[in-house]
């Protein structure tokens, strides 16, 4: 799988290992960059890893703050995208099987890298269930972001 990860100053440290830690699974990463240097606007690295999962480039997206929510918020914005702030591997799952999530969102300062590192392997590794209902559903979210275009 094809990964594009990204972060703030404040996701920075948790977002090298998780990296890692993903090169480790065998998915093939790549690190949009993001507050290795200093304080940073997380929009930007949101927006750059969102718009590349929404084109296709990337199977999915990793991104990571301080909350995790600045960057949900903002990745959000992008149609096609479907980004689940996960602080745990029940919703990690869920945001895969019956939504479809295509980015995960994680905050540093909510969770220690061993959880960070779980909810990263159920995310990436949990399958979207297609069951009629979730189908439907995602159906109407792609309708309402075309219309919203309009």
């Amino acid at each position: 799988m094809r990964i594009a990860f990204g972060s703030d100053h404040a996701g920075a440290s948790l977002k090298a290992e998780l990296l890692a830690y993903a090169q480790e699974l065998g998915h093939e990463v790549s690190d949009f960059g993001g507050g290795e240097d200093g304080p940073v606007d997380y929009p930007v690295y949101a927006f750059a890893v969102a718009k590349a999962v929404a084109r296709g480039e990337y199977d999915r997206g990793i991104l990571i703050c301080g909350t995790g929510l600045g960057m949900s918020i903002a990745a959000n914005k992008v149609p096609g995208v479907r980004a689940a702030l996960c602080h745990e591997c029940y919703t990690a799952r869920m945001s895969r099987e019956h939504n479809d999530a295509n980015i995960l969102c994680l905050g540093q300062r909510v969770l220690g890298p061993g959880l960070a590192r779980e909810v990263l392997r159920v995310f990436l590794s949990t399958p979207f269930s297609q069951g009629a209902s979730h189908v439907r559903r995602l159906a109407m979210i792609s309708a309402e972001e075309g219309a919203a275009l309009r």
